[in-house]
């Protein structure tokens, strides 16, 4: 279906008009200085086109985020956790629901991160959901830099790595880029490339001037152009636009940004005592509190995805469709029913070999189809949940010192190895038999033994634990500071749990 929307007026005074099937398939560079339009052709573009596509937008200064109010966008904060932010992007795929992700507050290195995150987990989505949506980079400059800056090198590869996939591999995925810079110079080439419809706007510097002629096919003797372009007037040039280059000025949007130009006001008049006024300190100062200002806290992750669920926007529920508010539970019934979750996704024989933040998503959705009120565990607060689970540890063994000064030793090892510190340490307390390799790698999440023999050495090296054997060749695992060990034990024994596992 081909569908036409109207980006403003082009010159002669015809509309100007920006096929969106077309856009789609081949990608959009919007350029510009800071002060030319940019954010207001992304908003007249996403206005249009809201009620025919999907649309995604990466924020990082919150501009954005009032769309919500009248096109029903849901607002994704940034201050979220990896894990978080790819799997509430895979659900944004599935469901098919427009959204804002916002990076305000956070400083570059984490927005490179949380865009990356989030791009990632659109792209890694199912074939099934690989429906279209038109993903809005703002500033892309910050997110795919020409050359290394002051982040790190770690979180450079990764944010360019997902723009790289977006832009080139994004479009057998349904995903459609259009990505504004401040500056071409700055913005990673290979990015820049793929897109085959540009709209340039005013721009001062040559060699921005220069890549933008080359861009549109003009003589690098026409790039002066792009100095007298005034505010909110671009040349479009690419195949949802036009085969020529073309001038157009992009019309009114229905929204606004919650930041705008400065104007200008009259100061007022000087009293007589202005010196008074600004070296006298007022008494309360000093008793005033220093206040310090934060981000916004985010909305809890339970909200979102109750918002994802939905196919239209809360605004257009009926009244009569309102959920009925849930029942307060006591502190002692939202435990147990964490609880009971939580044994619900370790007991399926698959999850020791799935990574800590699938299951958390996992667990994050199983309490809100149970109704499970109240804001979530955190992610580090759900791993190390699961690792004691994981250990096999029963109330009397759990009530003892011995455990106790286990549970403070494992404190000392990541987060991915407390699962495995753990159970060494149930079973040195109660005095059970040296776990096999074969064991140590399913509780680490792998089939490989090498990599179980590297952690014990890895423990070893730390100084918390002592591995030896016994006369004839069974391995021991020695904990000091608790001042017990296993009882000796076949390195090279199958894991019990696999074998159950066959015979079933």
């Amino acid at each position: 279906m081909q569908v036409g929307i109207d980006m403003g007026t082009a010159s002669g005074g015809n509309p100007a008009t920006l096929d969106i099937e077309e856009l789609l398939a081949t990608r959009l560079l919007v350029q510009g200085n800071s002060g030319s339009g940019k954010s207001h052709l992304l908003r007249r573009l996403l206005e249009q086109s809201a009620q025919w596509v999907q649309q995604v937008i990466i924020d990082p200064e919150g501009d954005f985020v009032t769309l919500s109010d009248k096109f029903g966008h849901v607002v994704v904060d940034g201050e979220r956790t990896e894990a978080e932010l790819a799997g509430i992007a895979t659900r944004i795929r599935q469901h098919r629901v427009s959204c804002v992700l916002t990076l305000e507050g956070l400083d570059i290195e984490q927005q490179m991160r949380a865009a990356a995150a989030f791009l990632n987990g659109m792209f890694d989505a199912d074939r099934e959901f690989w429906y279209p949506v038109l993903v809005v980079v703002d500033e892309a400059q910050m997110f795919a830099p020409s050359v290394g800056g002051d982040v790190s090198e770690d979180a450079r590869k990764m944010s360019l790595g997902a723009m790289t996939n977006l832009m080139c591999r994004g479009r057998k995925r349904g995903l459609a880029g259009v990505i504004a810079t401040q500056r071409l110079a700055k913005l990673a080439k290979n990015v820049a490339a793929e897109a085959s419809n540009f709209l340039m706007g005013r721009t001062f510097l040559d060699i921005d001037m220069a890549r933008a002629a080359d861009l549109l096919g003009m003589d690098r003797r026409q790039a002066d152009m792009f100095r007298d372009l005034k505010r909110g007037n671009f040349v479009a040039l690419g195949p949802a636009l036009s085969r020529r280059p073309l001038p157009i000025q992009i019309g009114n949007v229905e929204t606004s940004a919650r930041s705008s130009s400065p104007k200008l006001m009259p100061l007022p008049d000087a009293p007589d005592d202005v010196e008074d006024l600004i070296f006298t300190p007022d008494p309360e100062e000093f008793q005033r509190p220093i206040v310090r200002r934060a981000p916004p806290a985010p909305r809890p992750t339970t909200d979102i995805l109750a918002e994802l669920s939905r196919s239209a926007p809360i605004a257009s529920a009926p009244v009569s469709e309102a959920r009925a508010p849930q029942p307060e539970l006591s502190a002692e019934e939202r435990e147990e029913r964490l609880t009971a979750v939580l044994h619900e996704i370790l007991d399926d024989p698959g999850s020791g070999f799935r990574t800590d933040p699938v299951l958390y998503q996992e667990f994050l959705v199983r309490l809100r189809m149970r109704r499970v009120p109240g804001p979530p565990m955190s992610l580090p607060e759900f791993r190390r949940r699961v690792a004691i689970s994981r250990s096999g540890v029963d109330a009397a063994t759990a009530g003892t010192e011995a455990w106790a000064t286990a549970l403070s030793l494992s404190t000392g090892v990541t987060d991915d190895l407390q699962g495995v510190f753990l159970m060494l340490a149930k079973a040195a307390v109660c005095g059970e038999t040296c776990p096999s390799d074969a064991r140590i790698a399913r509780a680490y999440g792998t089939h490989s033994a090498r990599r179980a023999r590297r952690l014990l050495g890895y423990f070893e090296e730390q100084g918390t634990v002592v591995v030896h054997t016994d006369f004839s060749g069974k391995r021991i695992v020695a904990f000091p500071d608790m001042n017990c060990q296993t009882a000796p034990g076949d390195a090279n024994a199958p894991d019990a749990g696999d074998v159950r596992s066959a015979a079933e």
